[in-house]
């Protein structure tokens, strides 16, 4: 994502110096509170406005690593300060997220790279973004060796993913090193102005390294998606539905763009999760999916080729013929 939110209704991206100063490019939505109140709960989704190749890499084999960073979350090797359970779901859902089981993420497998700037549609074309067959979580640490500052800034988050990467031993745009913030961290925008955000810094290599600042998700409460979907016997806890309904939005962007904004974007900067975040009803309305036999929440993610190329959101996708 870029530096703009997208809100609901009539409103237009927003550039105001704070949020610009508040996170980098990919910045994420504006939580649902924030949106407009004329618009009935549903974000900007513009039909006729599709992602369009902007030159730069996608990721064709994806490998999730997860920091959790700082005492904050426990000492030793051990996650144990976690009250929400934040860790164990964010964990389970990207587990879950391979395979025939998973028609969710297949979504973004029509985008493509090694095609012309410009190019909407790749087809058999370029070089797709992948789909892993396993788990794609590859490896988890807690970095417990010191404390996380209280309101750490981009550059500090940027450090950690860096000094993840070296900890992990990778580099390169087909990893996503996702930082986790320990409850009570809080960073300057969250909660009011983002509910989190991904980008890219450089591995000690010198390699792409994309990364994901993910706050305490349930600190924000229904500021970033608590309850947002609405569980009913689906055995989704409603106080814990924003962790995968931001976690899948910003895993789903760093797939298409993993260098902001030089993969997938629309026109005025939106990436695949931005054009479908926070739609309550009706087409591409967030939902309670089944990830390979679990049930999670998830907002819905922006297909190209839905409606015969008119494109559309969809939480799930089997092929261009069998999306919704």
């Amino acid at each position: 994502m870029l530096r703009s939110a997208f809100v609901a209704g009539c409103a237009a991206a927003l550039a105001t110096g704070a949020f610009l100063a508040a996170a980098p490019a990919g910045a994420s939505e504006l939580a649902p509170h924030h949106m407009s109140p004329h618009a009935n709960g549903r974000a900007v989704t513009a039909s006729g406005n599709n992602l369009a190749y902007g030159g730069g890499n996608i990721v064709a084999a994806p490998s999730i690593y997860v920091v959790y960073w700082g005492n904050q979350w426990g000492s030793g090797s051990t996650v144990t300060n976690d009250p929400s359970g934040e860790a164990a779901l964010q964990l389970s859902f990207f587990q879950h997220a391979y395979g025939g089981g998973d028609t969710f993420f297949t979504s973004q497998t029509q985008y493509c790279q090694g095609v012309a700037v410009g190019t909407t549609q790749c087809g058999t074309s370029g070089t797709h973004v992948g789909h892993p067959a396993s788990n794609p979580v590859v490896a988890t640490w807690l970095d417990s060796a010191s404390k996380a500052p209280s309101k750490p800034g981009t550059s500090a988050i940027a450090a950690e993913a860096k000094k993840a990467a070296a900890h992990f031993g990778v580099s390169g745009d087909n990893v996503q090193i996702i930082v986790d913030l320990a409850h009570g961290v809080s960073p300057s925008g969250f909660k009011t102005q983002w509910c989190a955000w991904h980008d890219h810094t450089t591995a000690s290599n010198g390699a792409d390294l994309p990364y994901t600042n993910m706050p305490y998700i349930t600190d924000a409460g229904a500021g970033c998606g608590a309850n947002f979907v609405g569980t009913g016997s689906s055995g989704v806890n409603g106080a814990t539905e924003g962790i995968t309904i931001v976690g899948g939005h910003e895993y789903a962007e760093t797939l298409t763009d993993p260098a902001p904004s030089s993969g997938w974007v629309d026109s005025t900067g939106a990436e695949t999760g931005d054009k479908c975040a926070w739609i309550s009803s009706g087409q591409g309305a967030s939902s309670i999916i089944s990830l390979n036999g679990a049930n999670f929440a998830v907002q819905s993610l922006w297909s190209n080729n839905f409606g015969g190329g008119a494109g559309g959101c969809v939480v799930s996708y089997t092929s261009a013929s069998n999306q919704h």
